[in-house]
């Protein structure tokens, strides 16, 4: 009976984890239109970034913020030097008008990179005196209700966050347990959830030093 339940137990995960993780659930604002600021997190591949800069258009967004720290300079093939900047520079070569682009960098971090991405969004907003009400964060697949975690917990209560996650490209999300990149990313990303969920609090009051460009 024990070993029926384990098997059930592992099939049911299977099926279902990849709904739980990669989660589709974009901000109702407080007007019921939506949120008006889609943040993309820009460390994402280049088949990511074009469903963001898709979804930029496709929901009537009047800002895209784009976030991430530095890019190591050995894959820094277009001299962007951050990520923030990199999806800032793709987005602008695909149509999105630069008075809409708010690139958005973080400074060097080993860890809580998404947290202090997270962050950078709420000091730029209290800097540039923009009242963000609600907001939807473009992720990747399996990261994104981590994500949406973390930048809820930055932006506070007031701040509804939404999110949605771009479809992998590089294996098939419903399968996800016959590739090694699925594998990896949905039992890592478990993890990483978990740990996230139980362990990371950090304080909520803290202030990066490190001003960014705001572009």
């Amino acid at each position: 009976m024990l070993l029926v339940l384990l098997v059930l137990a592992v099939i049911a995960f299977a099926w279902t984890v990849t709904g739980f993780l990669a989660m589709n659930q974009p901000a109702r604002g407080p007007d019921g239109r939506g949120a008006r600021t889609l943040i993309v997190e820009s460390w994402m591949d280049e088949a990511d970034l074009a469903q963001a800069v898709a979804q930029f258009r496709r929901g009537g967004y009047t800002r895209l913020l784009t976030t991430g720290g530095p890019i190591d300079p050995w894959s820094d093939v277009g001299h962007w030097q951050t990520y923030a900047a990199r999806g800032a520079a793709y987005a602008l070569s695909h149509g999105v008008a630069p008075d809409q682009v708010v690139p958005l960098p973080a400074p060097e971090s080993l860890q809580e990179r998404t947290w202090l991405n997270a962050v950078m969004v709420r000091d730029w907003a209290a800097r540039s005196g923009v009242a963000l009400d609600a907001v939807d964060l473009m992720s990747a697949g399996m990261h994104a209700r981590r994500s949406r975690a973390l930048y809820a917990r930055a932006l506070g209560e007031r701040v509804e966050v939404g999110v949605i996650a771009a479809a992998p490209s590089e294996f098939d999300a419903l399968h996800w347990w016959r590739s090694s990149a699925g594998t990896k990313a949905v039992l890592g990303e478990s993890l990483s959830w978990l740990w996230t969920s139980c362990c990371f609090w950090p304080d909520p009051h803290v202030v990066v030093s490190e001003r960014p460009n705001d572009g």
